[in-house]
């Protein structure tokens, strides 16, 4: 990722923004999607302006709480049972943000009501707000003002957030167990470390005796926890801190992680992330496509739901491959995300004009493929886990036990 600055024109006023983007093309794409109706005079590579106001946001915005999807899914689901029974758009707005529970969701949608109110359409009334609704929405409020039909737009983003919210959830109770585990054989550990360790180092000491490198390093635990456990402790947080902000606010530090994630090394969490963000893409790519948006409108939403910066940027080359008059099926296939039987049922899907429905059944492939990784996901951690606890509970068995076989050992010479 590259920083742009762009020369603006609006309303007859120069300004200056700052964009992250690929290259040149994208960033244009990026600029003209916020600003509309302004005018692009220059774009150039270098580095994001300074801004020590910008820090504070970024420190704001790294542990500012997100707007819950499933409060998200409730309103959208109300104003789509509302306007199809033919209340207008502005008073289910107003009463669908009385009646919701979000604080941040009520306040959003006064001000959306009160844009509606005074003329803005209500794509227009929601732009602001893109972070919080993400592109999706924004599309398919788009497509439902131009079709008249923005209660089947809503009831389709509704089931779109369901699927990824369910997928979300699945996730988190299947790696509950496996994390509560590793955290309490942790925690009994340091315990051990901490208070029993140092019984058996008095007895190491009054014999004076060379020590063997188990005990030497548990020797070394006890010392670093008793003596430095609350600065390890803070270490350790800031290292967490410092890691979550760099990752919600540096871009290049975001790709580089996201790319080390799903490098082939790294057992389980590439499939996981892999799969997901296959399955998001595609699942959002079908529906948009289905509903009657645009291909290239179509890549340009999904792609802006894929999480992974590396993944993303592959997708992102999708768009301009079908400009330069490539294929679908030829523009995934130089991505090297897709596999050979996925491209072949694109490709019949485009043939066929049932794009849509080929898009689908990939879906489901990868949704498969995530969902027994989910379903399994125990059977894969728990060798890892037994590999683990079994080194601490080895390393302090060796570390205890072995110094004092040497101990008697002497004792009876």
């Amino acid at each position: 990722m590259k920083n742009f600055n762009a020369t603006i024109i609006s309303k007859g006023k120069k300004s200056t923004i700052s964009v992250q983007a690929i290259n040149k093309i994208s960033a244009t794409k990026q600029i003209k999607q916020k600003n509309p109706t302004a005018g692009i005079l220059k774009i150039v590579e270098g580095k994001a302006p300074s801004n020590v106001g910008g820090s504070f946001a970024n420190l704001k915005k790294t542990f500012a709480s997100s707007i819950d999807i499933s409060h998200k899914i409730s309103s959208i689901r109300q104003l789509a049972v509302m306007t199809d029974a033919g209340i207008s758009i502005y008073d289910s707005i107003v009463e669908v943000g009385r009646n919701t529970e979000n604080p941040k969701l009520k306040i959003i949608y006064q001000s959306v009501a009160n844009d509606i109110n005074v003329g803005k359409s209500m794509t227009e009334s929601l732009e602001p707000y893109k972070e919080e609704f993400g592109h999706v929405a924004l599309a398919m409020t788009k497509l439902g003002e131009q079709t008249g039909n923005i209660s089947g737009s809503y009831h389709t983003l509704a089931d779109i957030w369901e699927s990824v919210r369910d997928n979300v959830r699945k996730f988190k109770k299947a790696i509950r167990t496996p994390i509560i585990t590793l955290v309490a054989m942790m925690i009994a550990f340091t315990i051990l470390i901490m208070l029993v360790v140092p019984k058996f180092k008095e007895i190491f000491e009054k014999f004076n005796a060379d020590l063997p490198i188990p005990t030497l390093i548990l020797l070394w635990l006890e010392n670093a926890l008793n003596n430095y456990g609350i600065y390890i402790l803070l270490a350790m947080a800031g290292m967490l801190f410092f890691f979550m902000h760099q990752y919600k606010n540096n871009p290049a530090f975001k790709y580089k992680t996201d790319k080390v994630l799903i490098h082939p090394k790294f057992y389980l969490i590439k499939d996981i992330i892999f799969y997901s963000s296959m399955h998001k893409y595609t699942l959002i790519l079908g529906e948009l496509i289905r509903a009657g948006i645009p291909v290239s409108e179509a890549l340009s939403t999904a792609v802006g739901m894929v999480d992974n910066s590396y993944i993303k940027e592959k997708l992102q080359g999708v768009n301009a491959d079908i400009a330069r008059g490539i294929s679908l099926s030829d523009a995934f296939k130089q991505t090297g995300l897709f596999e050979n039987m996925l491209l072949q049922m694109i490709k019949a899907g485009e043939s066929s004009g049932q794009l849509d429905a080929m898009l689908s059944k990939v879906t489901q492939y990868y949704d498969s493929k995530f969902q027994d990784l989910i379903d399994n996901l125990s059977t894969y951690i728990e060798p890892v886990l037994l590999f683990f606890i079994a080194g601490l509970v080895l390393l302090l068995a060796l570390g205890i036990f072995m110094p004092m076989w040497d101990l008697g050992k002497a004792a009876k010479g």
